[in-house]
């Protein structure tokens, strides 16, 4: 089994249907307006989010939470996992009625539980929501740079990707990146190739969450190869969400090719019918990488993590990988 690691995962969007289902029944709601038959049900993006949403209302408590990051990380190791960075919202935690600081303590407590249970490293990213404005995102950038927590290693902007201009948001990521974060953002998913630039031009992110539309521009490949920035691909995401047609179509192949850095990634995986093993497999059986290949993204995800220098190195020597990566 080749061993994996995850740079893009939204904690609430991983809450799988039978957990969600259970949470349901604890607090009286009836989800079959977003959850039938043991699957979540959505028709666009518009659709997709009120699901993720209405899901993730069902998480209320500090157990809740935990119980939920522990599940999550417990299953990827299961699969052959040994890193995780889960992307957190205080948005989130104050409409389930918890503070930020009890949402990340809960979620730092699964995350230690599924440490002690299968080695699994894990790490936070405090994410910013898009659509809620430019205002609100620097707020959870304050959190980000404030809350202290250990596991918190990075700062990153989720949402509705169509929704303002880079610039607008900018000061939220100088802010992030001052305090030592590791910086990332979503680009290039729906919106197209100038999503990209605009953000490279304006954010500077070590990292772009998705950055798939960049095929669109041969320049800005060249530009995403030659600065080293790494891409945080979901390529069963990308065909769900109907950004390419079909996995023929997805351009993963091609920016490897070009010398761009890539990672795998699920994004929300029982929302896309997916999971981390199953994107290894479909890059084995859809591009047709091999097991070196596949073990080359995992070290690519584990150069580009945001974590101390001292446990990339043991992660990496977990890989067979005796040199110490540079850092992200």
């Amino acid at each position: 089994m080749v061993a994996k690691a995850e740079l893009h995962c939204h904690i609430e969007g991983a809450a799988s249907p039978d957990l969600v289902l259970a949470q349901a029944r604890r607090y009286g709601v009836d989800p079959s307006s977003f959850i039938r038959d043991g699957a979540y049900v959505w028709g666009d993006f518009t659709g997709f989010l009120a699901a993720y949403d209405a899901a993730a209302g069902l998480f209320r408590s500090e157990e809740d939470y935990a119980a939920l990051a522990e599940d999550y990380l417990t299953g990827l190791a299961r699969d052959g996992a040994v890193y995780s960075e889960i992307f957190i919202s205080p948005d989130h935690a104050v409409k389930a009625g918890l503070s930020p600081d009890a949402y990340t303590d809960a979620l730092g407590e699964g995350i230690a539980r599924a440490r002690a249970a299968t080695g699994i490293e894990g790490r936070m990213i405090v994410t910013g929501i898009r659509h809620f404005g430019a205002s609100s995102v620097e707020a959870a950038a304050r959190f980000a740079v404030r809350c202290g927590h250990p596991l918190v290693t990075g700062f990153g902007m989720a949402g509705e990707e169509r929704f303002g201009h880079p610039r607008d948001y900018a000061a939220a990521f100088d802010l992030a990146r001052e305090a030592g974060l590791g910086i990332t953002v979503h680009a290039g998913e729906l919106a197209g190739w100038e999503s990209v630039a605009a953000a490279l031009d304006h954010i500077r992110p070590a990292r772009i969450g998705h950055g798939v539309r960049a095929i669109e521009n041969p320049d800005l490949v060249r530009r995403l190869a030659e600065e080293g920035v790494v891409l945080e691909v979901c390529p069963v995401s990308n065909v769900t969400l109907k950004v390419f047609a079909d996995l023929a179509s997805h351009p993963l192949p091609q920016l490897l090719a070009a010398g761009c850095r890539v990672t795998l990634n699920s994004d929300d995986p029982p929302h896309f019918h997916t999971s981390l093993a199953h994107e290894y497999a479909v890059a084995a059986e859809a591009f047709g990488l091999d097991d070196d290949a596949l073990a080359g993204l995992t070290r690519t995800a584990l150069e580009a993590a945001f974590l101390d220098e001292a446990t990339r190195a043991m992660l990496l020597r977990r890989l067979g990988d005796k040199a110490v990566a540079p850092e992200a």
